[in-house]
């Protein structure tokens, strides 16, 4: 039964990255490539790394704790920093955007121009 459940948990991790594999490919956008590029990864690698986790000895299985730990923490962040860096220097189209939440809170900015 846990061979199952482990194939299970692998197979829909890798389709989860295949999905966000494709996203990348097939959106338009720098901003949506980024949410294809983090969202499906990390929910991938963490299906996949549960499934592995199964057929492991606790001891070791500890260890992809670890690993899926510092993915969740450091993927959004650097998915933030792109997009912020990406608005900065203009990279991106922001007559596509419905709002504009960044560039309203940088006019408020003191000092803005």
């Amino acid at each position: 039964m846990i061979d199952v459940l482990s194939a299970a948990l692998m197979l829909l991790g890798a389709l989860s990255c295949v999905v966000g594999a494709l996203g990348l490919v097939r959106f338009p956008d720098l901003l949506s490539r980024l949410q294809a590029a983090t969202k499906p990864q990390t929910l991938g690698l963490l299906l996949i790394l549960a499934g592995v986790a199964l057929q492991l000895p606790a001891k070791y299985a500890v260890g992809l704790v670890l690993v899926a730990l510092f993915q969740v923490i450091t993927a959004p962040v650097l998915s933030q920093l792109f997009g912020r860096a990406a608005y900065a220097t203009g990279a991106d189209e922001r007559d596509a955007l419905e709002t504009d939440d960044l560039g309203e809170r940088l006019a408020d900015r003191p000092g803005a121009s």
